[in-house]
């Protein structure tokens, strides 16, 4: 008879140093994953920030060119009291509107606020306005206005 304490089972035998990972091995790959992401994240923030400020400029521009159409229509831009949604809604009194000028609703600007319509405007017929990430007038970068022309 042979003892069994005598027989080698190949592969079963293991230590415990090579049964996973370390502590160390695993801070190693996570200060690596880390500076990964200190790299990455902020070239992939700014693209967003510029990606707002071409959506800002389209709406602005799309806006603008409804505007345009309301005044070939009617001969006269909304009025300041009528707002821009008179190119969504026909305003009371207004028999020569032939909208709505958009296909959709009235967009907000990206940062989730409604665009600034002044009549008369400072530069020409009228100001259309998106004050910026920051919502306030003024500002540089992301948080600067964005106007029509």
């Amino acid at each position: 008879m042979t003892n069994s304490s005598n027989h080698s089972f190949p592969g079963k035998t293991r230590t415990a140093r090579s049964a996973g990972f370390t502590l160390l091995e695993l801070l190693v790959v996570m200060v690596i994953i880390g500076l990964l992401a200190g790299y990455v994240a902020p070239r992939y923030f700014s693209q967003i920030g510029k990606a707002e400020v071409k959506v800002a400029r389209a709406q602005l521009d799309a806006i603008e060119k409804a505007l345009d159409q309301y005044r070939l229509d009617t001969g006269h831009y909304p009025t300041q009291e009528q707002g821009l949604v008179a190119v969504i809604k026909k305003p009371a009194n207004e028999p020569r509107w032939e909208g709505p000028y958009l296909k959709k609703e009235l967009p907000m600007d990206p940062w989730g606020r409604p665009f600034v319509y002044k009549i008369p405007g400072e530069r020409g017929d009228f100001d259309l306005v998106s004050l910026g990430k920051d919502g306030v007038p003024g500002g540089t970068g992301e948080a600067a206005d964005l106007q029509n022309n």
